[in-house]
């Protein structure tokens, strides 16, 4: 072997013997916010996550983030991590993924007590209805919005959104304040219905809110995806096939954390038991 290519063979063993550097895939999520996801990996979005990185051949990396007013700002385009689980399809400022599910609003109420079929029924009219409010001041969520507009509004109770974060998975009080008969219907975003009230000592059915649409700017229904960066193509292709590639895995996992869903994937009303 002449002396140049011996040189060449030595470099080239030389190279394949360093260690590569590990890929990683930084996610922003929030440390107590189940069942989509806390600092213990519980959420369904901590699995879906990890379903995702195993097709990259990376590891999850978190920044953990307290999902509020300011959380893209502060995470996302502030470069702290690359992915985003959970956001609607449809998010202004980043690039969002095909959607992995889709679900809305339902309302929860005790079984075995009248149902409420939509924001229409004049049963909203005459039992104690509690809503979610994000931030301190109140700021309105759809239902809520759509109560006022039906001038049903002294029957309601608000509950923070974000509640208490000393607590476990603040969010989940409006849920328990149905079972302990606090109030009479909540109107819950589907995936915490469908995880907590399984979890109360009462049990409790949830359907989809009517209409899906309420007037032509209030949607009650979203598609839910990843997200990336705007300019972060290369990542949002592997991701999207990683979704096709996983897809009945993370039917399996939304199925296993009571996921109500629109796209066919569940059935729309159940009784939590």
């Amino acid at each position: 072997m002449c002396s140049s290519s011996l040189k060449w063979a030595v470099l080239a063993t030389i190279f394949l013997s360093l260690p590569t550097e590990a890929r990683e895939l930084r996610v922003c999520a929030d440390p107590n916010n189940l069942p989509f996801s806390n600092d213990k990996e519980e959420g369904f979005e901590n699995r879906i996550a990890e379903l995702i990185a195993g097709d990259l051949r990376a590891t999850v990396s978190y920044v953990w983030y307290a999902q509020r007013r300011g959380f893209l700002r502060e995470t996302l385009k502030a470069e702290r991590c690359d992915v985003v689980m959970g956001l609607p399809s449809n998010m202004e400022g980043v690039r969002t993924t095909a959607p992995y599910y889709r679900s809305s609003y339902v309302f929860v109420t005790r079984d075995g007590e009248p149902e409420v079929a939509s924001f229409n029924d004049e049963a909203l009219r005459h039992r104690v209805v509690g809503v979610q409010l994000v931030g301190d001041d109140g700021w309105n969520t759809p239902p809520a919005h759509a109560l006022s507009r039906r001038g049903i509004v002294d029957n309601v109770r608000g509950y923070p959104l974000y509640g208490d974060y000393r607590s476990p998975n603040p969010p989940a009080r409006i849920i328990q304040a149905v079972a302990e008969r606090e109030i009479d219907v909540a109107v819950v975003w589907g995936p915490l219905a469908g995880y907590f009230s399984s979890r109360q000592t009462v049990p409790l059915r949830f359907n989809p809110v009517r209409p899906q649409f309420d007037g032509p700017k209030l949607p009650m229904v979203w598609d839910i995806s990843v997200a990336v960066r705007r300019d972060d193509e290369m990542l949002h292709q592997e991701i999207d096939a990683a979704i096709t590639h996983h897809r009945s895995e993370i039917d399996a996992i939304l199925s296993e954390y009571g996921m109500p869903r629109l796209d066919g994937a569940s059935q729309q009303a159940e009784v939590a038991r």
